[in-house]
């Protein structure tokens, strides 16, 4: 069953689209997003663990297909997307999950897992380039770009745009640039193009988000986990994924060849040392 599944649903008030894979019967394995992206992103590898999972693929509120918030101050914040996060496995029937997130996804699974709550839902964690510590300024080049939302006169203007911010990706071949454009892009009113999430999501982001210390959090994890971090990223440092091995779950640490923040999970190099851990 590797076709996709699309579909919508409610929880607390928010409309939360989610793309589906695989077996509904099979364990579930949830892949989140980062910060400005969507559940599309992992298209790729949700077709390579189809076979032996069921495949959750959100999109946060205020981004891709979700609803977006009128108290953006309040519900684009991770201890709102913990409870929508965990309203959503209750309305799909998960008791337990394997999870997997990349940048805001890897953060919102570490205080998944690190809380009384999420606890007993994780039972294995993957954070791909995200940790207790975050580079400051790495954070505040994000802040620059997701600051702004630029408007395109053509796809292939925004497709260009694409492939520049987010080179650091990694090796994407052109069909994935493409889709990752058409999964990404939405036409405002007087017909120009622009990216297909709330600005506010980046308004909070930038008001709120610090980066500041949440070992705290970390030493709390108590299930399986794997810390994936891209080589050349700027967001995690050397010296504080090698601490990460050292305290709470002790994960084991995958440095991504050619990657800065946040490798794709879109190759075989990158995806298969993914499945021996889930499995």
């Amino acid at each position: 069953m590797k076709n996709r599944r699309s579909y919508y649903v409610a929880v607390q008030g928010h409309e939360i689209h989610v793309s589906e894979w695989g077996d509904p019967t099979a364990p579930s394995l949830v892949m989140w997003h980062g910060l400005a992206r969507n559940g599309r992103d992992f298209d790729t590898a949700a077709r390579f663990f189809a076979a032996d999972y069921r495949v959750i693929c959100p999109d946060t509120i205020g981004r891709g297909l979700s609803s977006w918030s009128s108290d953006p101050d309040n519900d684009y914040t991770i201890p709102v997307y913990c409870t929508l996060a965990l309203g959503l496995l209750d309305a799909l029937g998960v008791q337990r999950c394997a999870w997997v997130g990349t940048s805001m996804g890897g953060l919102l699974g570490m205080a998944l897992a690190g809380s009384e709550a999420g606890r007993q839902r994780i039972a294995k964690l993957v954070v791909n380039d995200m940790g207790p510590v975050l580079n400051a300024d790495a954070i505040n080049r994000i802040k620059a770009y997701v600051s702004m939302v630029p408007e395109f006169n053509s796809m292939a203007e925004f497709e260009a745009f694409l492939r520049a911010v987010y080179a650091p990706f990694g090796l994407l071949s052109d069909a994935e640039w493409r889709l990752m454009a058409d999964t990404s892009v939405r036409r405002r009113d007087n017909g120009k193009l622009s990216s297909h999430f709330d600005p506010q999501v980046m308004r909070v982001f930038c008001d709120q988000f610090d980066g500041s210390d949440a070992w705290e959090i970390w030493d709390a994890i108590r299930c399986p986990t794997l810390a994936l971090r891209g080589e050349f990223s700027d967001l995690i440092l050397v010296e504080t994924a090698r601490e990460m091995t050292q305290r709470g779950p002790k994960p084991a640490l995958i440095t991504v060849p050619g990657c800065g923040h946040a490798p794709m999970l879109n190759v075989p190099g990158q995806l298969e040392p993914l499945a021996a851990f889930l499995a």
